[in-house]
């Protein structure tokens, strides 16, 4: 039996949005409710110590934090059994 492969390639519904795709959905979500509305309720939500509205508030006024990810790793070959990897 010939099996298609199906991994890889273009995929219906994968990848970015099309940027035409992406400003139909913004006027879209404008059309429902206006932005000044949902910025003046995150702002009351931030004013009342809702801390996952203060991390959205800060994320969109100053950016996200940088990431620091801690690359040292030692490793010594006795700390592990050889044998355990060829099984």
């Amino acid at each position: 039996m010939d099996k298609k492969n199906t991994h890889g390639g273009a995929r219906k519904n994968s990848g970015r949005l099309k940027k035409d795709e992406i400003i139909s959905l913004i006027q879209t979500m404008d059309a429902i409710k206006a932005p000044k509305d949902i910025w003046a309720a995150l702002a009351t939500k931030v004013k009342k110590g809702d801390t996952i509205a203060i991390k959205t508030w800060l994320q969109y006024r100053y950016g996200m934090p940088k990431q620091v990810v801690d690359s040292t790793t030692t490793l010594n070959i006795n700390d592990y059994d050889l044998k355990d990897f060829i099984k």
